[in-house]
C-alpha cells in the first residue's frame, strides 16, 4: 500500500555561514520548515521550504492548521492531485507565499517518497536529461564586500573551477556598481561568466542606466532589477539592454512565468521551489521555458536544485550558496566547474537528524 499515514511538521532555524546583503535586505537566518510523511509500505518522505529570516512560523500554521490534516489516508503517489487539492483548499491565500512555502514543503516530502518507492535518484525521476550542470558562484559577491574582496572571491572561484560569480549591485552611484563589476571582470578575464543582482531595487529608468553602464563588462544576466510585479517594466529594459533580464525567485506560480515569458520581459527564468509550490509546479516552469527557448537558473536551494537542473533541457546554472551544511551530513559535488546531481534514491540529501532536532524552534 502507498496510504499516508502520518504528517507531521516542524521548524529549524538555521544560522547563516556567512553576512549575507544586497541592495534590500540582509539574510539572517533561514527558517526551515520539514515536512514528514509516512506511508503505511513503511517509507517516510522528507520535504522542506524556507525563508530568510521572517514568516516561518506562518508557513508551519498553514500547514498544521489546514494542509497536513487532509493527506491521512490520500495514496501518496498521485502527486499531482494532491497538489491540486492542497491548492484548491488555499484559494483564499494563492496566490502568494506563504501558501506556495507550505505547499512546496509536502510536494517535496512527495516526491522524495516518489523517488525512494521508485528507487531512482531525482533527477532520473524528474526528467534524466544528464547528471552534472554548470555551477557558478553568489557567496563571494555581497553588497558590503569592499571591491578588494569581490575580486578575491570571484578568482577562488575562478581557480576552483567554477564557472561563473554573481555580484549584488545597488550601490547609492552607477559609477560604484560599475567600477565594482569592471574589477572583477578584469581580474577574472574573459572566460568566466559574471552576473550582477538588484534584488527588485531599481526603477526602470534606474536599471536602465545601470545596464548600459554594465554592458562593456558582458554581464551574463541582470537579475530582478525591478520589482517583481513590475512585468512591462521588465519588458522595456529587456527590449533596451543587451544584457539578459533574468527574473523568477520571487514568482509564485507558473501563470506568473508564462506572463513574463509571454510578454518577452524575461531572457533567463530562476524558479525557486520552494517559493513556486514545490517540484510538480517547478518542472511545469522549466518545460515553459524550455518552450520559449530561454535559460532556467534556478535561485538559491542548491541540494536540491542540482538535481532538477540536471533533469531537464532548459536547465543552464545552479547557484552555490551554501546553507545546509549545519543539518546534512554531506555536501553537493564540483566536480570540474560542474554540480554533480546525487545518484541514491530520493531528494539525495542527508539529513543530519541530531542536529536538526539541536536547531528545532517548532
Amino acid at each position: 500500500m502507498t496510504k499516508i499515514v502520518s504528517a507531521a511538521a516542524f521548524l529549524v532555524d538555521i544560522p547563516v555561514e556567512t553576512e549575507r546583503t544586497d541592495a534590500v535586505q540582509a539574510f539572517v537566518k533561514q527558517e526551515t520548515v520539514f515536512v514528514e510523511l509516512r506511508t503505511d509500505d513503511g517509507l517516510t518522505g522528507t520535504g522542506y521550504s524556507y525563508t530568510i529570516g521572517t514568516g516561518g512560523r506562518a508557513v508551519l500554521s498553514m500547514l498544521r492548521d489546514h494542509l497536513l490534516p487532509l493527506l491521512d489516508g490520500r495514496d501518496a503517489r498521485e502527486v499531482e492531485a494532491v497538489w491540486r487539492e492542497l491548492f484548491a483548499v488555499t484559494r483564499a491565500t494563492t496566490v502568494g507565499a506563504i501558501t506556495s512555502l507550505a505547499l512546496a514543503a509536502v510536494d517535496t516530502a512527495l516526491w522524495d517518497l516518489r523517488c525512494l518507492r521508485a528507487g531512482e535518484p531525482l533527477w532520473r525521476l524528474a526528467g534524466g536529461f544528464r547528471r552534472a550542470v554548470p555551477v557558478y558562484d553568489t557567496e563571494g559577491g555581497w553588497l558590503h564586500l569592499p571591491t578588494e574582496d569581490l575580486v578575491r572571491g570571484a578568482l577562488a572561484a575562478r581557480d576552483a573551477g567554477l564557472r561563473g560569480v554573481k555580484l549584488k549591485i545597488g550601490r547609492p552611484r552607477a559609477e560604484e556598481d560599475a567600477e565594482r563589476v569592471a574589477a572583477v571582470r578584469e581580474a577574472v578575464g574573459p572566460g568566466m561568466d559574471i552576473m550582477v543582482d538588484a534584488n527588485q531595487s531599481m526603477t526602470y529608468a534606474e536599471a536602465r542606466r545601470r545596464a548600459h553602464a554594465l554592458e562593456p563588462y558582458a554581464v551574463s544576466f541582470f537579475e530582478e532589477p525591478l520589482p517583481a510585479d513590475d512585468v512591462q517594466g521588465h519588458r522595456e529594459l529587456a527590449r533596451s539592454t543587451s544584457i539578459p533580464v533574468a527574473v523568477g525567485e520571487s514568482l509564485y506560480s507558473v501563470g506568473q512565468f508564462r506572463d513574463y515569458l509571454a510578454r518577452g520581459a524575461a531572457s533567463v527564468v530562476q524558479a525557486d521551489v520552494a517559493r513556486v509550490g514545490g517540484i510538480t509546479p517547478w518542472l511545469k516552469v522549466a518545460h515553459l521555458a524550455e518552450a520559449f527557448n530561454v535559460a532556467l537558473c534556478p535561485h538559491f536551494l542548491m541540494e536540491l536544485h542540482v538535481s532538477l537542473v540536471a533533469a531537464v533541457p532548459a536547465g543552464t546554472y545552479v547557484e552555490h550558496i551554501p546553507q545546509l551544511r549545519a543539518v546534512t551530513l554531506t555536501e553537493m559535488t564540483v566536480e570540474d566547474g560542474h554540480a554533480v546531481a546525487p545518484d541514491v534514491p530520493g531528494l539525495g540529501i542527508a539529513w543530519d537528524r541530531d542536529a536538526m532536532d539541536d536547531l528545532r524552534v517548532a
